[in-house]
């Protein structure tokens, strides 16, 4: 997604670039070599620590009065913000009094956005969408060759040192359901298309959509008359309020006994307790799940203990290159902001994404 209106700054204009997030060695470099108008601030010792590469929580640091002034001070100069400001996300319209644009680290930003208020100020925000599209898909992959190779059977064999031969599924002509047909559907769509999956695509109504991989399409709308059709469900539309519990029980029991749900949108997509109780009754062969109602997901969560559940803590789209990723599209955001020309991913305010 672009914008007509970039708002960007005089062409000979110095912009300062606070870095918000911890990047590895040589990302801050890259940022500040793009262009001979940008001062980069990047002071790492302020920003929380990392628990893993490209982690953009990190946790707090214990941070003295000194050290909380000069964050605050670093702040307050920058005209561009490469991620949100950790300690006060929500007031970074009134504590950065130069900002105009705040360059995301996620696709999803949504709700984050409308938590903090930060949907209703004037600030231009980009996502990073397209970034996550590979992993994700990957990740997709994985659980429905989990389920269709039945590797918790595999599992449990191996666990009791039982050697039983037994045969499974194939994935080749199996179809499945893609709900979400943006940067994350269309590299699930490639995917599956390549392993002889038939890919149905759903999208907004009234919308014409060209995703390699997807042989045909329907409105999200008329999901009840794709679903029992499908082997498997993919979820990788944005959470918005159409989207907000697309996926009940009545959606879940439509679907063919023994499919598989993969889930790598957001967590109230769907409505939990039904797609746990679709699971208890064995209605749905399994579900694969990167993303929850509530995270961290609840130690009384049912999904922890059923054996045809593949939990993981959201974390299929954190590989070891995120961070160069979203660096490059931020540099080339950022030349485009100097240049005047439409911004990548600029977030739709009245379309929640």
């Amino acid at each position: 997604m672009t914008s007509g209106d970039p708002a960007g700054p005089p062409a000979a204009a110095t912009v300062t670039v606070l870095i918000a997030t911890p990047l590895e060695a040589g990302q801050a470099d890259r940022i500040a070599a793009a262009d001979s108008r940008v001062s980069v601030i990047y002071e790492p010792d302020l920003l929380p620590v990392p628990r893993y590469q490209a982690d953009h929580a990190g946790r707090p640091r214990d941070l003295s009065r000194a050290a909380l002034a000069r964050w605050s001070d670093l702040r307050a100069r920058a005209d561009v913000s490469f991620d949100f400001d950790w300690q006060d996300p929500g007031q970074m319209a009134a504590n950065c009094p130069r900002l105009r644009w705040v360059q995301g680290t996620s696709a999803g930003l949504g709700g984050f956005l409308e938590r903090t208020g930060l949907a209703r100020t004037k600030l231009v925000i980009t996502t990073a969408a397209g970034v996550h599209g590979v992993p994700l898909a990957e990740f997709a992959m994985l659980g429905l060759l989990y389920f269709v190779k039945d590797v918790p059977r595999l599992r449990r064999s191996q666990q009791g040192r039982r050697w039983e031969p037994h045969h499974t599924r194939q994935l080749a002509g199996t179809s499945a359901l893609l709900v979400g047909l943006g940067g994350i559907g269309r590299e699930v769509a490639r995917l599956l298309a390549a392993a002889g999956v038939e890919v149905v695509g759903a999208g907004r109504p009234g919308r014409c959509y060209d995703v390699p991989g997807v042989t045909r399409y329907v409105a999200d709308t008329e999901l009840d008359a794709a679903l029992p059709g499908a082997d498997a469900l993919v979820l990788a539309c944005p959470l918005t309020e159409r989207t907000r519990h697309l996926i009940g029980a009545r959606q879940l029991g439509l679907l063919p006994e023994g499919a598989v749900l993969v889930n790598v949108s957001r967590g109230p997509v769907i409505d939990e307790p039904a797609l746990a109780a679709a699971l208890r009754s064995g209605h749905l062969g399994g579900a694969c799940l990167d993303v929850f109602e509530t995270e961290p997901l609840p130690d009384g969560s049912p999904l922890w203990a059923l054996d045809n559940v593949l939990v993981s803590p959201h974390s299929a789209s954190t590989v070891a290159a995120e961070n160069r990723l979203i660096t490059d599209l931020f540099i080339d955001n950022l030349r485009r902001w100097l240049t005047g020309a439409p911004l990548r991913n600029v977030y739709d305010r009245a379309a929640g994404y």
